[in-house]
């Protein structure tokens, strides 16, 4: 019997406060928060979840990445560029090639770098 294949089930992302944080997510991609603490926060989307690590979690790495832990997948990118400039994200310049893939950086309110793509 062959394994089923390998699925991969969150990315992490460090935040300072992961209540505050789940809801900013949630507004800004429409993920459903399916838990939020003092510890971490789960949001879902269509297909898999993104876990929010607090100070609390024990988790050793500061907010402020400078590269994005996970990438969001959306179908609207012009849209998903101007919430996020809305929220203050500070999303930058769409890049990339219509054949291939689009994308465009933003950074969430803890200044960890976000990647955000249209496939």
């Amino acid at each position: 019997m062959t394994p089923p294949p390998t699925a991969i089930t969150t990315a992490f992302i460090p935040v300072r406060d992961p209540r505050s944080s789940a809801q900013w997510y949630a507004d800004a991609f429409g993920l459903a928060i399916v838990e939020a603490t003092d510890f971490s926060s789960v949001l879902a989307g269509s297909h898999g979840q993104v876990t929010l690590m607090g100070p609390e979690s024990g988790i050793r790495v500061e907010p402020g990445l400078p590269w994005a832990t996970c990438g969001f997948r959306v179908d609207d990118l012009g849209s998903v560029h101007e919430r996020l400039a809305r929220l203050g994200a500070h999303p930058g310049d769409e890049l990339g090639d219509p054949d291939r893939c689009l994308f465009f950086t933003a950074t969430d309110p803890d200044g960890n770098t976000i990647l955000v793509t249209d496939r």
